[in-house]
């Protein structure tokens, strides 16, 4: 006969209020925002409806804070953002527009007056096309229109507008994880950036778009976010900032219309960016640059019409793979001082100056790309002062003086180059070293010109 044996273990009941979360409406229940918040506790929406309100902001973790009414498109931003409005012009407060804290929401208001927006200095840099703008405030946290500092948050549908330093700032904080959410808000005329990540954040910026800023519309300095589907123009600096070891993955955005390059790539070894399928286009400098160390992955790009080159490499080690260059006012791809690049299944055409130029003293790889040019007198390719290039299966169409210039070292082989009944298919300048192999050349009046008994030749 079995026994059944049972065992009761006492269920302990908790007793005690589980707190539900409300609906604090401002001006309704508390006249300013500020006390609504204070009141407020974890799950709690404060709701403000459509007014000026002269403060500045510290949420509590997990409240979200939201302006009343629907997601209607207004002229920028939704409706809701344009009529309810932060101004912190009238206190005389060193302090960020909206201090945001863990787990906390901020959706939908227009953040303004954080600082002096200073009209005449923004104008001269922007005449100068910021050549002479201090890095020194590149990378500072500041006083922003909105901070997040070392938590993870939800920034989203806001208007961030004439601030004394940078609209949105995110930046890391040792021992913390810092990822938000940052999208579908407008930053422009803004003192310092539109969109800064900084010290290490790792923060997802999706679809804002940043315009008119004193320095780039998304800018990086030591953060690694995923920035995706923004559109950045006019800013002063670049639409967006790469530089101090930052290494964010940049996608699907479009740059366009800046005073200085597209996307701006800087300062030191340690910054790699994944540069992929963006839009850089009609920017005053380059629609890529890429400087001081800095090692790239750049592929998949539209580069087109940029007043300088498409992609530029200058003293930076740039991986560049399958990217559309084409209309640019100087070379597609420019590799210059000492830089060192790899340039793979490129397609550049018709850009005013050479398809490729490397010189300083520079070295370069070409492999697989299509690079064509109809009318000019520029080489397609252009190996200057001292440069290395080895250039395999490649396809050159058209050219000038020469389908290949090299003044410099170039190992060419399987290529093929195809001319327009003029010039040189290969140019070989005084003192420069060749080895050619395989090459198909056709449509020039010299296939290979040496101007020089120092050459060797296929």
């Amino acid at each position: 006969m079995n026994v059944i044996r049972f065992s009761w273990i006492p269920l302990l009941l908790v007793a005690g209020s589980q707190s539900t979360a409300r609906t604090i409406q401002v001006p309704d229940d508390f006249v300013t925002i500020q006390t609504a918040i204070d009141s407020s506790q974890q799950g709690d929406v404060v709701l403000v409806k459509p007014g000026t309100y002269f403060e500045r902001l510290t949420l509590n973790s997990g409240i979200t804070v939201r302006s009343y009414g629907c997601d209607v498109r207004g002229k920028l931003g939704l409706d809701r953002a344009e009529v309810t409005i932060l101004d912190g012009s009238e206190e005389n407060a060193d302090k960020p527009g909206v201090t945001m804290a863990e787990g906390s929401v901020l959706d939908g208001f227009t953040v303004t007056g954080m600082g002096k927006f200073d009209e005449p200095t923004w104008r001269r840099h922007w005449d100068e096309q910021g050549e002479n703008q201090s890095h020194d405030e590149i990378g500072r946290f500041g006083t922003p229109g909105i901070a997040i500092s070392g938590v993870n948050c939800r920034v989203i549908n806001n208007i961030v507008h004439h601030n004394g330093h940078t609209g949105i700032v995110i930046q890391g904080k040792e021992g913390s994880k810092c990822s938000p959410d940052i999208s579908a808000n407008v930053c422009y005329r803004n003192m310092g950036g539109g969109i800064g990540s900084i010290r290490g954040s790792t923060a997802i910026i999706t679809n804002n778009i940043c315009f008119e800023n004193f320095l780039a519309g998304i800018g990086h300095n030591n953060a690694s976010p995923l920035v995706t589907g923004n559109e950045c123009y006019a800013n002063v600096r670049a639409g967006i900032g790469v530089s101090n070891g930052a290494s964010p993955i940049l996608r699907s955005n479009r740059c366009f219309g800046n005073r200085r390059a597209g996307i701006g790539i800087r300062t030191g070894a340690a910054t790699r960016p994944i540069v992929e399928e963006n839009d850089y286009y009609e920017n005053a400098m380059a629609g890529i640059g890429c400087a001081e160390e800095s090692a790239p992955i750049i592929r998949n790009n539209r580069c087109y019409r940029n007043q300088l080159t498409g992609i530029g490499s200058d003293f930076a080690s740039p991986t560049i793979i399958n990217n559309h260059v084409y209309e640019n006012q100087k070379s597609g791809i420019g590799i210059s001082n000492g830089s060192e690049a790899v340039i793979i299944d490129n397609q550049c055409k018709e850009n005013k100056l050479v398809a490729i130029g490397i010189r300083d003293g520079s070295k370069a790889f070409l492999k697989g790309n299509l690079l064509q040019r109809s009318e000019g007198m520029a080489p397609i390719i252009a190996v200057l002062e001292q440069s290395k290039v080895t250039a395999v299966e490649n396809e050159i169409i058209g050219g000038g003086i020469a389908g290949i210039l090299n003044q410099g070292t170039l190992i060419a082989i399987n290529n093929k180059i195809t001319g327009n009944n003029g010039g040189n298919g290969i140019l070989i300048g005084k003192d420069a070293s060749v080895t050619l192999s395989n090459n198909e050349i056709s449509g020039y009046r010299n296939a290979i010109q040496n101007q020089s008994d120092k050459n060797s030749s296929e």
